[in-house]
């Protein structure tokens, strides 16, 4: 039987940030749980999910810490089920990809991201990641109110397609066709909004 395997999605707590650029990760999984109809439970410090897909145990697990202590909750976790790094799927943002653009990749380093920065004092290196485009406003000192603000109407409307296309796609890589998922949902990513699309 396969081991269980918990997708985590990245973000900061409460409805001041729920949809910041930043939180895109957090956006993903509840549209996972909404897809296979998954049921969150509070855990003080995070929040769980538990169910099956395809056959294995599969826990959706969602911070409430900020970002940059997001590794406690993945810590209890990994400790709790017992389960190694490469059992992990962390769901977060990406400046370095324009908006709505995917990919998949095991291990590396964490880029400057401080949820991951986190993750990888608790787990090491070794787990999945999905970095989710969110684009980069085009100098450092922008950086922070850029993934504090909201998306823009534009990039909303396609994002809608990109995560509901995570979620639909998600069987795959829970039975371990992880490059067929990488292809499908980097397929749905391909379109992208308009550059010059302004903050709604």
């Amino acid at each position: 039987m396969a081991a269980p395997l918990c997708i985590v999605g990245l973000g900061n707590p409460g409805p001041t940030y729920e949809g910041h650029r930043h939180n895109v990760g957090s956006l993903v999984l509840q549209q996972i749980a909404q897809r296979w109809h998954f049921s969150f439970v509070n855990k003080h410090s995070f929040e769980l999910s538990i169910g099956t897909l395809e056959g294995r145990k599969t826990l959706l697990l969602r911070p409430l810490t900020f970002m940059n202590d997001s590794g406690r909750a993945v810590g209890l976790c990994a400790s709790f089920y017992k389960l190694s790094p490469e059992e992990f799927l962390v769901l977060h943002d990406d400046m370095d990809l324009a908006c709505g653009v995917i990919k998949l990749k095991q291990g590396g380093s964490s880029g400057g991201h401080n949820g991951l920065k986190s993750i990888d004092t608790v787990l090491g290196p070794a787990y999945w990641r999905l970095r989710i485009g969110i684009g980069h406003p085009g100098h450092k000192d922008l950086v922070v109110p850029y993934v504090l603000s909201p998306f823009a109407k534009a990039e909303k409307d396609h994002l809608v397609s990109v995560f509901t296309a995570i979620a639909e796609c998600l069987p795959l890589f829970v039975r371990g066709e992880t490059t067929l998922f990488a292809q499908q949902i980097q397929a749905a990513g391909a379109a992208r909004p308009p550059a010059n699309a302004t903050m709604s």
